[in-house]
């Protein structure tokens, strides 16, 4: 892939150069370009692992209300952590764990410690966090974006939500492995929908016998191509991740 960073305008121009445009009269506005483009991003969200970042994103939440809008490019929230644990009497930075850590690990150097006494103090941490509202129960609507605290917030609260979003399209146009996917199935689209267009009229009439139009030519090029990217979709060509261990 060239080294300049690709838009949507620049992907458009190459889309028309592959028509042929130039050379002969591609009869496709603009309109038709940006519909296949987003035919393509759409597939690829929908099918691909790598359209997807995993992310944590920072929010406030308010005293007395309960839902929040997230914005439309995530897509899923696995988590909400607090910034504190509601516990100790040392204000909101005062971590028990943090204190005991380092009063076990720092200040008693070479006579206590350990991976055994680290592990009973995460689960002493955990334990904590769910007796004392370190964990928020939520509810996600992936249709709204909508976020539902199950729980009346008395006061501000910071909060960090561990989330899974799409990555934006300029980030796809640059992709190494999602680009030129993306390019074959805009391509693909926009051949179906001029085939469509040329196939209601397989011949023009002319002083010299007429033009014939290549409208079904497009239209089974234009499947061909569409079933092959489909093939590479499922071979994880267009992924990042590579195959996985397989059974069968």
């Amino acid at each position: 892939m060239p080294d300049k960073r690709y838009d949507r305008d620049a992907l458009i121009k190459e889309i028309k150069i592959r028509l042929g445009s130039g050379m002969v009269d591609v009869e496709l506005d603009e309109e038709h370009y940006q519909v296949a483009i987003n035919d393509a991003m759409s597939r690829f969200r929908q099918r691909s692992d790598n359209a997807v970042d995993e992310s944590f994103i920072y929010m406030k939440l308010e005293p007395e209300r309960q839902v929040y809008t997230l914005p439309d490019e995530i897509i899923e929230v696995k988590q909400i952590y607090r910034k504190s644990m509601g516990v100790g009497t040392g204000g909101q930075e005062f971590e028990p764990f943090e204190a005991q850590f380092l009063n076990n690990y720092m200040l008693n150097s070479g006579r206590a410690g350990g991976l055994a006494v680290y592990d009973a103090l995460a689960q002493h941490r955990e334990l904590l966090s769910r007796m004392f509202g370190g964990e928020l129960n939520f509810t996600w609507n992936t249709s709204t974006k909508q976020l539902y605290i199950q729980r009346r917030m008395r006061a501000e609260d910071d909060v960090f939500l561990h989330v899974f979003n799409y990555k934006p399209d300029d980030v796809l146009l640059n992709d190494t492995y999602a680009f030129p996917w993306i390019k074959d199935y805009a391509v693909a689209m926009v051949k179906l929908s001029l085939g469509e267009a040329r196939s209601k009229f397989s011949a023009i009439a002319g002083p010299q016998g007429g033009t014939t139009l290549n409208g079904d030519a497009l239209k089974a090029e234009a499947f061909q191509d569409l079933e092959r990217l489909e093939m590479e979709m499922r071979n994880f060509v267009a992924s990042n991740t590579g195959y996985g261990f397989i059974i069968g």
